[in-house]
């Protein structure tokens, strides 16, 4: 028999895997794709992704919203209220995390200051087909952010379906249609998906127990269309509007806080209101062009716009007195005096550009990636921020000694003035290489490659090497070693720039973070059905950091790079179907962030998490399948962001209590096609219905998420006055499905 020869790049012995087979007279040769992980649509080379169903999304109990809230149980990541959809993750803030819309990236709102300010996600749950999360050390197809990417791809429908949600905080509507026939892709010629929400947290946010009005108003609508011009040529467009209003007028509070011994109690009295408006507007158009199955072409272009405004002038008056734990009478008053907080705080952001992105595969274990982006940014900020605060008829703060003859002047706690108009132009490259491959017996993959990005606003270009390594021995034990990292950089943007006068730094760099993670996959069965155990290490050495202040879920940036810092720690975490037939997962993690700024010495960042629990379960009722509960559970160890805002960190260390949550979601199923049942008239027409009831904080534990600072001017004494989070709340929900 006549030898065959192959390729060079194939020549190696541990790249081979042929078998020859007879079709008519000729002999071709077939590459065994080497599989580590099963695949699903919008598959990603990238090992330290972690892949999650869509509708595993859908079902979470979770008032900040699907996506967002089933990746806040994974065990690398880390939130202290649950009205954001932000989260941090091994050590990093909430700007360091990078999220993607079918490899588009895009961005959150910038001046949010208060989680219940923040509304809907961009990301619609509805929309999903599929969700890749990485903590770290992934591709250098990925932008330049210090912890993490999320990337999102949204589906494709296969024909009509209208499907919608209505509950006590909001409701959703999703269309969808498809026209043509099949192409040998398994895609229709045109296919359309569009879907509304509208949320409004006013419920929610009475169980605050303050006696204030809330009217936050949240609406957004999404669309993604595909035009497939033949197998090869395909369009596609994304479209995004969202409007956020958020309107607050406080009357008045009283929190009760300090210990047994010695209870204490704020009173507050308000005057004035917020008026917060939020607008994003996005569009993405793509070309794809697929020659043959080793070439793939993509062409995008893009434009993003952010219209944000906060307005809020509120003026306090407040007294700060202790009481007799048996009698419950006032024994001491500590302080009072009042304050004005005020700010007209005006953004306006504009990007717009364009990326190129090609993929060449020889063979189906072999995969070569190169990428091109041009970013034009427009950024107009005109910050006005001020806080007056009186304490015992002296502004705070005010000098130890004061003369009543000497009228001292009027000094404000802070101001933050700026008016700020840049448009620089950003541009960034990748390239990455991809190969599996046998040692031995033993199955490896490869990826390695680098990407570099220049802005013109402070002239930085930056380098970025990453790499990932996995091998799978050939054991009894289905065991997966990994092995990544690389150089991260946190390229910097409006809040990066922006320091604690409100002007923009253009000698600000980039902050560096040189990132090693070494893990498991360990895959196994228990009681007849699939597990898979996930164990973590990391370790990250940072430069360059530029320090920060955590104001709830806003982060002021000090405008310096003038801090260093690591992190390091262990996530672990135990998937598969507790239940058969569903999936849930347990998750731990132990991790420390510290920094030293200005060369001081060591001391915990902002978001130092240390060990952290969560839990996301399914159940059903063998019996009545129809029946379906799901949990999420979360304890996580305080925060150490109890400080006053813009006060030095070496003087002022003080963690906030741990976070600990339950939310609850119970279902009964009344149609779902996928039981085979059929059902006659009128609800016929249904595909899926379903009536659930949602739990948030089943507990009712009152959550910290920050503290508010009130200062005695007789002994300069601060006291911490703690800002919960919502208690117990009831939603009713009913969704359904037509087909």
């Amino acid at each position: 028999m006549k030898k065959l020869v192959l390729p060079l790049s194939l020549m190696v012995p541990m790249l081979v895997f042929s078998q020859t087979k007879k079709k008519d007279t000729a002999r071709t040769t077939d590459i065994e794709e080497i599989v580590f992980q099963k695949q699903v649509k919008g598959k990603t080379n990238d090992l330290t992704a972690v892949k999650i169903k869509a509708e595993d999304a859908k079902n979470v109990a979770s008032i900040s919203g699907g996506i967002e809230g089933i990746i806040k149980t994974l065990p690398s990541v880390n939130s202290n209220t649950e009205l954001s959809s932000q989260y941090m993750v091994r050590g990093g803030n909430y700007d360091e995390n990078l999220i993607y819309i079918n490899d588009i990236e895009i961005y959150r709102p910038f001046l949010i200051r208060n989680s219940q300010q923040e509304g809907l996600s961009i990301i619609n749950p509805d929309m999903v087909s599929t969700v890749n999360f990485s903590a770290g050390g992934f591709e250098p197809k990925y932008g330049d952010k210090m912890s993490s990417a999320l990337n999102i791809y949204y589906r494709e429908p296969q024909k009509f379906e209208l499907s919608g949600e209505a509950s006590l905080i909001g409701g959703r509507l999703t269309t969808g249609f498809a026209s043509g026939k099949k192409d040998s892709n398994g895609n229709k010629k045109f296919t359309a998906l569009f879907s509304g929400r509208y949320r409004n947290t006013n419920l929610i946010l009475n169980t605050l127990k303050e006696d204030t009005n809330f009217n936050p108003r949240y609406f957004d609508f999404q669309t993604y269309l595909n035009y497939h011009i033949n197998e090869k040529l395909s369009l596609s467009f994304i479209g995004y509007y969202s409007k956020n209003d958020y309107e607050m007028i406080p009357k008045e509070q009283s929190i009760d806080f300090g210990s047994l011994q010695r209870p204490i109690n704020l009173n507050v009295q308000y005057a004035g209101k917020e008026d917060d408006k939020y607008k994003n507007m996005m569009g993405t158009f793509s070309m794809n062009y697929k020659p043959s199955d080793k070439w793939k072409f993509t062409l995008d272009a893009f434009s993003y716009q952010n219209r944000e405004k906060e307005y809020y002038t509120i003026q306090s008056a407040y007294i700060l007195q202790t009481f007799d734990p048996v009698t419950g009478d006032p024994t001491t008053s500590y302080d009072a005096g009042g304050q004005i907080e005020h700010a007209r705080n005006d953004l306006f952001v504009r990007t717009y550009g364009t990326q190129f992105r090609t993929k060449f595969s020889p063979n189906v274990n072999t995969d070569i990636e190169v990428g091109f982006k041009y970013e034009k940014e427009n950024l107009k900020d005109l910050t006005n921020e001020w806080k007056l605060v009186d304490s015992a008829g002296y502004s705070m703060p005010h000098e130890e000694f004061i003369d009543p003859r000497n009228p001292q002047d009027l000094k404000l706690m802070y101001n933050i003035s700026g008016n700020n108009h840049i448009e620089p132009t950003r541009m960034s490259a990748y390239a990455q290489y991809s190969q599996k491959f046998y040692w031995g017996s033993s199955k490896v993959f490869v990826n390695a490659g680098a990407r570099v990005s220049h802005w013109s606003f402070n002239n930085e270009t930056i380098f970025s090497p990453r790499a990932q390594f996995a091998i799978k021995p050939d054991w009894d034990s289905d065991m997966l070693f990994k092995l990544s990292g690389g150089i991260y950089y946190q390229s910097p943007f409006y809040k990066e720039i922006k320091d604690l006068d409100g002007n923009f730094n253009q000698n600000i760099k980039s902050q560096r973070s040189i990132q090693a993670i070494l893990s498991n996959d360990y895959e196994f069965t228990m009681y007849d059905r699939p597990f898979k155990l996930t164990t973590e290490l990391y370790y990250k050495k940072m430069n360059n950091l530029i320090p920060y202040y955590m104001d709830n879920v806003r982060i002021r940036y000090s405008g310096q790079n003038n801090a260093t810092g690591y992190a390091y720690g262990i996530d672990t975490r135990l998937f598969g179907e507790f239940v058969p037939g569903v999936d849930s997962w347990l998750s731990a993690s132990y991790a420390r962030v510290y920094e030293n700024i200005d060369g001081r010495g060591d001391i915990p960042r902002p978001t130092d998490q240390r060990f952290r629990f969560a839990m996301f379960y399914q159940d059903y009722m063998p019996e009545f399948p129809s029946m379906r509960v799901n949990l999420t559970l979360t304890y996580a160890m305080g925060l150490p962001t109890g400080a006053p805002v813009l006060t030095d960190p070496y003087t002022y260390q003080r963690t906030l209590p741990s976070y600990k949550r339950v939310d609850l979601g119970l279902s009964k199923v009344f149609i779902d096609r996928k039981d085979n049942k059929k059902t006659y008239g009128f609800w016929g027409n249904f595909e899926e219905l379903i009536l659930g009831v949602q739990v948030f904080n089943a507990f009712n534990i009152r959550n910290t998420v920050a503290n508010q600072w009130i200062t005695d001017a007789n002994t300069n004494l601060m006291y911490p006055v703690p800002v919960r989070l919502t208690g117990r709340f009831f939603n009713v929900k009913l969704e359904f499905k037509i087909k």
